[in-house]
């Protein structure tokens, strides 16, 4: 099943050095979710091909402006490229009113339904549950109620063992019932047991997005295991204090918690404005877990 994630914006609290503020496009099994929205997000759309009118769910983490300021433009441009199919929005429940504002001022009601699912920062919980995946808040420590994101894969069916099944002459009608585990008993009473016939689908891969936070192992357990955890990494570590003022993360933090937590994979992002080259923020971070990336733009990372 596919499940990558494409970087759109990467930058902090304002864009700069050709870096845009946070937005990332993930693409499960040919569905298309969008992770934050800052300024400037459909440019990076247009610029790396990622199709607006494909995405049908999108994942607001906080109301910092680089966090949702692109949202609205977004908004607008399906209602006048005619989309006419709901839109999932998950987000804080102060978001609505401040659409609704944009929307009252502009005369505008859009063409779509627009639904709202509010989250909260107090405690984890199941915001999304369709055929691919399951999503779930992850409560974050930052200056205003944030929230991060887990999507994991749902465990597929067995996968066939189709030669096996063409040499016992099993009707296709059984098929399903061996995809869910089942086993088979032919006509003459013959009993075949599954684990023959089938063999275990992938084990489900999860993807862990941290967006604003200090450093506090309070959402550890819950992203322990990913097989790939964005984290942000705002300052490098001789900015700690600011880094706690502004109640962010160090490079070194997120590869600390990467390594407590035993994640696959680290990609590191939301870069401070300070950094004009990012070389010293991913040596920061490999020196204490090595399987760090940057989180740059328009680059497409498969989780595996």
């Amino acid at each position: 099943m596919k499940f990558e994630v494409t970087i759109l914006g990467s930058s902090s609290a304002t864009p700069i050095y050709n870096r845009n503020p946070t937005s990332q496009a993930l693409n499960i099994n040919d569905h298309w979710y969008m992770v934050d929205c800052g300024e400037g997000t459909q440019q990076q759309m247009l610029r790396f091909d990622i199709k607006a009118s494909k995405i049908d769910h999108i994942f607001i983490s906080h109301l910092h402006g680089d966090h949702y300021l692109g949202l609205v433009g977004l908004l607008s441009s399906l209602h006048l490229n005619g989309r006419k199919k709901e839109l999932n929005i998950y987000c804080p429940p102060a978001l609505k009113e401040i659409v609704d504002l944009q929307l009252k001022y502009s005369e505008t009601t859009l063409q779509y339904p627009l639904i709202y699912n509010f989250t909260s920062a107090d405690a984890a919980a199941v915001i999304l549950d369709n055929d691919d995946i399951i999503v779930e808040t992850i409560p974050l420590d930052h200056r205003i109620a944030c929230t991060g994101f887990l999507f994991r894969q749902k465990k597929r069916l067995r996968k066939l063992i189709k030669e096996k099944l063409e040499e016992l002459d099993i009707p296709v009608p059984y098929y399903t019932s061996l995809k869910k585990g089942n086993d088979y008993t032919a006509p003459d009473g013959t009993l075949y047991k599954n684990e023959l016939l089938t063999t275990d689908s992938d084990q489900p891969k999860t993807y862990c997005y941290c967006s604003d936070t200090l450093y506090n192992e309070q959402y550890f357990k819950q992203i322990s295991n990913a097989s790939l955890l964005y984290h942000e990494a705002t300052f490098l570590h001789d900015m700690l204090d600011r880094a706690g003022e502004t109640h962010h993360t160090t490079a070194l933090q997120a590869a600390q918690i990467a390594l407590k937590t035993h994640a696959e994979k680290l990609l590191i992002g939301h870069f401070s404005a300070r950094y004009k080259k990012l070389d010293e923020l991913l040596e920061e971070a490999q020196s204490v877990f090595p399987e760090t990336e940057l989180a740059i733009e328009g680059k497409t990372f498969i989780i595996s």
